[in-house]
């Protein structure tokens, strides 16, 4: 966590961390809000996670793809689909 103060006076260095390390950085303010930096891959990342994590077709496709992985009975594609020659 920084202070607003903090990130102002050094605003290229903390953007450049967030889009570097990939850890987003919380920025306080005295009224007690607080905002996050993060680079907008990350952003962009986050945004599909919680896309799929919220649409209930796709979490019931990825269960049902563990549960046969599980058992060895998954699809396996062929060489060309693996594009090997």
């Amino acid at each position: 966590m920084l202070s607003v103060n903090q990130f102002r006076s050094n605003l290229k260095q903390y953007v450049d961390q967030a889009i570097d390390t990939h850890e987003p950085l919380q920025v306080d303010r005295k009224n007690g809000e607080s905002f996050v930096v993060m680079s907008l891959e990350d952003y962009e990342r986050e945004q599909e996670t919680l896309y799929v994590l919220s649409n209930s077709s796709l979490m019931g496709q990825i269960q049902k793809s563990l549960q046969t992985y599980g058992k060895g009975k998954g699809y396996t594609p062929t060489q060309d689909e693996l594009g090997f020659d």
